[in-house]
């Protein structure tokens, strides 16, 4: 067990590493779309598939609530995997318009979308991108290594922060690394004394 821990922390320390020469842009990009969003007094729409939905939920909650300093909330809706709503929309709908029924309730031209996806080929994401792409409406994607398929979704208005890695659990882990970053970018930018 030793040996696979030594093993694991190497296998994630490789991914910050790769990811820290390939990311800083991207990174600073959706920080200032945000920034950009917020300030205009847009809100940031959040959705992820399967175990993205924690750091979708994390996403959200940093904006609502605050990430490290007291400050006001900013508008943001987390697409619901909610029991109620779940049930209701799966039982008249395919799965694949699960968030899309949602996106269309909430969302509005200035709005951003921000997707985990971490294989780039989630149905249930790729039909929401699709929605608020038909409503001119800006996309982040936060994917893996293997997401050839979900480029053919996202224009060049679109950002995608694509971690170096195939292993979902890098993935993931990453992607916390990244909404963390981007939400102390935020504060830092708009609260820049405190």
């Amino acid at each position: 067990m030793l040996q696979k821990i030594t093993d694991l922390y190497s296998n994630s320390i490789q991914t910050h590493i790769s990811a820290s020469s390939l990311l800083p842009e991207c990174i600073s990009q959706a920080a200032q779309r945000i920034v950009d969003c917020l300030l205009q007094g847009h809100k940031i729409i959040v959705c992820g598939h399967g175990r993205s939905y924690i750091n979708a939920q994390l996403l959200v909650a940093n904006l609502l609530h605050r990430y490290e300093i007291e400050r006001p909330s900013f508008p943001s809706v987390l697409l619901s995997l909610d029991s109620a709503v779940g049930s209701a929309i799966v039982s008249d709908n395919r799965i694949a318009n699960f968030y899309q029924r949602q996106f269309h309730a909430v969302a509005q031209q200035g709005d951003i979308l921000v997707a985990f996806s971490p294989f780039g080929n989630e149905e249930m994401i790729l039909e929401t991108i699709n929605a608020a792409l038909n409503k001119e409406i800006n996309v982040i994607v936060f994917t893996g290594a293997d997401n050839d398929y979900i480029q053919g979704f996202l224009t060049e208005n679109d950002l995608k922060i694509t971690v170096p890695c195939k292993k979902e659990s890098r993935i993931l882990e990453h992607h916390l690394f990244i909404v963390n970053t981007i939400c102390e970018l935020i504060d830092y930018t708009l609260f820049p004394h405190t």
